[in-house]
């Protein structure tokens, strides 16, 4: 009977202690579900993204190679301009915003709720038509064609042509970045302006006398990219900041993104996107630079 009553009693403990293992195993399971699921989960995850045309390249081809491997991922990119993509961000309409400037910049945007996620950099500079006989020019001359004191190519060694300017809108963040690096915050005159850097480059491209500006990335053998004050729009000179026209790409959110949005901000900082696409696109990856500048423009090495 005493046998019987030991065996019974170390039988009891012997399931007891399987339950609480099994337990211990099934919370273990679920908390390992529970964080697959934060960064893996199958339930559709739709992402917008608006704003900067400069940056919608990068982000447009980064979103392909993660929705391949993510397919439940849908995810729009559209421009707009830095403006509107900070502006309709911070309304909460969008994902996220797209921008060239820090949201600070921009009036109207409350900078204190956007979280900023910069995942690369973008050189940017004047570009003419391939006719105009002029590769290099002062910063003086420059701010002075875009502000029209400077009419005609021949002022500069070039043809006899009257030079056409063609502008930004004014929620570009090109355009800012430009009249605030390249014009040292001089106002360029009234012209026709374009949103598309597509359609710029275009225009410039057909266009006799043509200058205009756009990002490294938009830039080919359609036009002529001109060099300032003997420094030439390289990534090399932007590094370092011998070429003072460049800027951060920012991908905003309002507020801190959860963790299907964080798993595409992420993916957008991996070897993969920095040491692909954003170089093969002409950008520079976030780790090439040799400098870092605030929003004061206050420039410090790395």
């Amino acid at each position: 009977m005493k046998k019987r009553l030991v065996a019974a009693m170390m039988l009891s403990v012997g399931l007891l202690i399987a339950g609480c293992g099994n337990q211990g195993a099934a919370t273990s399971d679920s908390s390992n579900k529970s964080k697959d699921s934060s960064t893996n989960s199958n339930q559709p995850v739709k992402i917008v993204a608006v704003g900067s045309t400069a940056l919608q390249p990068l982000v447009d081809a980064a979103k392909d190679q993660f929705i391949s491997e993510n397919p439940n991922y849908t995810i729009s990119v559209q421009g707009g301009g830095s403006g509107t993509g900070l502006s309709q961000v911070s309304d909460g309409a969008v994902t996220i915003g797209n921008s060239d400037v820090f949201a600070e910049e921009k009036s109207g945007v409350d900078a204190s709720k956007l979280v900023d996620h910069r995942v690369a950099v973008v050189g940017m500079g004047p570009v003419v038509n391939k006719e105009v006989g002029v590769k290099n020019i002062s910063k003086q001359e420059l701010i002075d064609i875009f502000t029209g004191k400077i009419k005609n190519w021949k002022e500069l060694g070039g043809k006899d042509q009257e030079i056409a300017v063609i502008n930004r809108p004014s929620g570009s963040g090109t355009r800012a970045t430009f009249e605030k690096w390249g014009l040292d915050g001089a106002t360029a005159v009234q012209s026709q302006e374009q949103d598309s850097s597509g359609t710029v480059r275009q225009i410039v491209a057909q266009t006799p006398g043509a200058i205009s500006y756009l990002a490294f990335s938009y830039m080919d053998d359609s036009t002529l990219a001109l060099s300032i004050d003997d420094v030439k729009p390289t990534e090399e000179n932007v590094a370092d900041n011998s070429w003072k026209i460049w800027s951060y790409e920012h991908m905003y959110t309002k507020g801190q993104p959860d963790d299907d949005v964080k798993a595409f901000l992420d993916f957008m900082l991996t070897d993969d996107v920095q040491e692909g696409v954003v170089k093969e696109l002409g950008y520079l990856p976030i780790t090439s630079m040799k400098v870092e500048r605030d929003v004061s423009g206050s420039i410090t090495k790395k």
